[in-house]
This record gives structure tokens, sequence and C-alpha cells, in this order.
């Protein structure tokens, strides 16, 4: 049953976030969830602005056309003394509250435990009665490649030390897979550590977009041509980021047939969403597939998936450092039936969170971010000023503020995530 998207009641596209000094709503307070929330579809930042899809495969800021309209008109009308309560991507009432009340309150994808199957979530979201908003498309605070560049950079950063004792990746090879909304930060994060990736998407477009926006230095179609820069930018200590359009469910096997150990490997590839993740076989073939036949296309996928975490499950066997990047990637080949856990129960591989965020966490570091509703970048040049001033003693906060002031571009509505 195809999902109730409600497109006639869709708003001209390209849909941007208003800026300057002028209200459209009531209190700045709404203005400015408003804007985020129109932000998330600006095609600079969204991966499929006309589906509602901002990024991580089918994460939506509103569960249809006709509920973000809904949306936009609550947020229109909001009082300063009221809340909007927001379900899975659909307002379901304003509450009389106060005016040091949350203006917002959104919860998305809960469902009770004893039905909380992926099976029936997929059922539901078909049904439009729920909708996937992963982590900030859902609520509205997506602000590009930036959100995920710093934690990715920063478990990067933590893996050289607690890995490697070093400061940086200088030297180290990297593989993974993905280059989409999300995972398109990668090769940005390993060169700013100072290391070598190769990251393998089947979509040829994202790479070239990553390329076009500084996230990554090289393109090719040729794993030979890959290896032959990675080879050289290792062996140089020179950081290198290449994006190598392939299918991660071939490369990576190729590679252990080849005897080529990376020195880390991850992935970002959308696995959580098995509808997003492209099996083996000619992408536009495999995309006419998942619309004509949903339960051969996840078939296809869960059967490339096991191929691809095989692979992983073999370099770390010869010695690479392997980790989960949170996308299930491990859970779906699980259910594809490749031991993924060893005789304790646990994953073969650990995922990031315990291995390297949760120490960063202990020390009280977590990602904070501002956005400039202004729309003008020279606000967040001014914050950065008064951030290094405010914590001179901070050198992983300077090198990142710096490097981010020289390398990463403003997607949408300019931000900054420390």
């Amino acid at each position: 049953m195809p999902r109730p998207m409600y497109y006639e009641e869709r708003p001209s596209l390209p849909i941007k976030a208003h800026t300057g000094t002028r209200l459209h709503c009531k209190t700045w307070d709404a203005e400015a969830a408003m804007r985020m929330l129109m932000n998330c579809l600006d095609p600079a930042v969204a991966t499929c602005p006309e589906e509602l899809i901002v990024y991580g495969g089918a994460g939506r800021v509103a569960r249809n056309w006709r509920e973000y309209n809904r949306l936009l008109k609550a947020l229109q009308g909001l009082e300063k003394d009221e809340t909007l309560c927001v379900q899975s991507g659909r307002p379901v009432y304003v509450a009389k509250t106060f005016p040091h009340s949350p203006r917002i309150i959104i919860a998305t994808a809960n469902l009770v435990p004893a039905w909380a199957t992926q099976e029936n979530f997929d059922r539901y979201d078909e049904m439009g009665l729920t909708m996937f908003g992963q982590m900030t498309a859902g609520s509205w605070i997506y602000i590009g490649s930036q959100g995920i560049l710093q934690g990715t950079y920063n478990t990067f950063a933590a893996l050289a030390l607690k890995e490697y004792g070093l400061s940086s990746l200088k030297g180290k090879f990297v593989l993974t897979a993905g280059m989409g909304g999300m995972s398109g930060a990668q090769p940005l994060a390993v060169t700013m550590n100072e290391g070598v990736i190769l990251d393998v998407e089947v979509r040829e477009e994202r790479i070239s977009k990553r390329v076009r926006q500084g996230y990554c230095d090289r393109i090719t179609h040729s794993l030979d041509e890959a290896l032959g820069w990675v080879t050289e930018a290792r062996d140089s200590g020179k950081p290198l980021s290449v994006g190598l359009v392939g299918n991660a469910a071939e490369v990576h096997p190729e590679l252990v047939r080849r005897g080529i150990v990376p020195d880390v490997v991850t992935d970002q590839t959308p696995a959580h969403d098995i509808y997003s993740y492209v099996p083996v076989g000619k992408v536009s073939d495999m995309d006419r597939l998942r619309e004509r036949d949903r339960d051969g296309y996840r078939k296809r996928a869960l059967e490339a998936i096991a191929l691809h975490t095989e692979a992983i499950l073999e370099f770390q066997r010869r010695g690479a450092i392997c980790f989960d990047y949170g996308n299930n990637l491990r859970g779906q080949a699980e259910s594809a039936g490749v031991e993924v856990r060893g005789r304790d129960g646990n994953f073969r591989y650990p995922g990031f969170v315990p291995a390297y965020v949760r120490p960063l966490f202990c020390q009280g570091k977590g990602p904070f971010r501002w956005v400039a509703l202004s729309g003008d970048p020279g606000d967040i040049a001014r914050l950065d000023r008064a951030l290094l001033e405010t914590f001179p003693e901070d050198r992983s906060l300077r090198r990142w503020i710096t490097l981010a002031g020289q390398k990463v571009s403003h997607e949408g509505l300019p931000a900054r995530i420390c």
C-alpha cells in the first residue's frame, strides 16, 4: 500500500527558510522553529526534499505534505503562552501553558514495546500513522553534514588516541561506505584527522556533490585507481579522501580477495532502512525492483548486507580495527544469517558509542549547535571568535572551530556545532 503523501498539497519547490528580522509568526520562538522546519527541506540541506526526506535514507521532517502545511499553520498561530504538541510529524494539539514553557514538544516513531518491530513500524508508516525522523530531521534541527561531521571527526580523533596513542590518523587507511546526507561527512572527518579514506558509494551523484562541497577530494569508478591514490597518500603521510563509485557488497569482498587490509573499517550505509540499502546490481534496476517487488528487494538487500558484513569480519580477523556506526548493519546481517556475535553474545566488533564516544560524554563533551536565523554567515564567524576567546585553553575545540571555519561550507542557514 503506497504511503499517503498528498503531493497535490506540496508547496512550490524549492523550500527555503525565511531570513532577516521580519516575523512570520507571533513570537520568535515559533519563528525560529518554523525557519528550522523549512531549512530542513532546503535542497542544499535535504537529501530528497520533494519526498520530505532530510537525511539517513528515510528520515523525514513531517509525515506528509498535508501535515507539513498544518505544522506551518500551527506555528504561525502559536501564542507566547501556548505549546504545540507534535506526534511523528503531525501536529496533534495546542495546549495553553506558560511563556516559560517549551513552545513545541515533539515525539517521533514511538511504539509500545510489544508491537515495536520493524515490520509493524513499516506497516504503520505506509498507513500514514507514523514516520521515521532520524535524530534531527523529525526534530527540525538538522544543519546539513556539519552536524554529523563534528561527531564523526571526534569519533575518529578518539579512535586515533585510544587505538594508536596518536593525536591524528596520519598514515592510516580508513575504509567505509556511504556518502549520503549523513554519511557524506566521513571523507572530510578523516582528512581533518590527517588520515586517508576510501569511501564506497553506489550513487555517483552523491560523491560528486561532496567533491563540489569540498568534503571529498577525488572521485573514480576504478578500484585500481582508488587504491593507487590511497597507497600513495598513506605512504607519504598526506591526508586524502577518495570516493569510489561502487557497491560495498562487491568492493569489500574484492579487497579481501586481494589481501588488502585497511587500518580502520566502519560503515554508514543506510542499512537501518533496508529499502534504502542498495543490493548488488545496476542502481536504476534496483530502484525499479524496490517499487514493484518490495519483498524481492528486501531479500536482495539482505544478501548484499551479508556479503558486506562478512568482509568486515574478515578484515577484523586480519587485524583491522572495525566498529559499527549505529546504522544496524550488524543487526541486519544477523537476520541474514551472518554470525556477528561471539560466544559471549556480544557483537564481534563494537559500536562507536561505547568504544569511542561515551568516554567523551564522561568528560562532559557533547554536541551543541546554533544557527544564524539572520542568514548571515558573518554572525557565525563572530560567534566562532567569541567561543575561542571564552575557551582559549581547549585545544581540541580550537582545532575544530578553526578547521570548520576553513573547510565547512554552510548548507542552508549558517550554523555551527561543537
